[in-house]
């Protein structure tokens, strides 16, 4: 596996396409949506009442970007109706194992952005 250093590409390139894959996962959606089907696979109503805020189009939307990126699945099992889930692919696992850490990392420190968003507003 390739380490940022060892990369031939650069996300700080404007024609890199790696640029547009980081602005896919952490515009406002995408990470949420990452970081729900790191957890388990998701029907889309259940994945969208777990990202409490995200609307249809949104989710819909965020769904098919990360799809053509190459991070989400879509499986759809031959029922009446067709019942249809989202989970992550290889590539989708990795990525959301790193987004899972910022994720951790934002939540334990919620109190100091507080603090900080306080001190700034004084």
């Amino acid at each position: 596996m390739n380490t940022a250093d060892e990369c031939e590409v650069s996300v700080f390139a404007k024609d890199c396409s790696s640029r547009q894959v980081l602005l896919d996962i952490t515009g406002r959606w995408g990470i949420l949506v990452l970081a729900a089907l790191h957890q388990r696979e998701f029907r889309f109503n259940l994945l969208r009442r777990r990202i409490e805020g995200i609307s249809e189009k949104m989710l819909s939307h965020t769904l098919q970007t990360l799809r053509r990126d190459g991070l989400v699945t879509r499986q759809v099992e031959d029922t009446v109706p067709p019942r249809v889930i989202y989970g992550l692919s290889p590539l989708g696992h990795t990525v959301a194992a790193k987004a899972m850490e910022l994720v951790a990392l934002l939540e334990c420190r919620v109190d100091q952005f507080e603090q900080a968003w306080n001190a700034y507003d004084e």
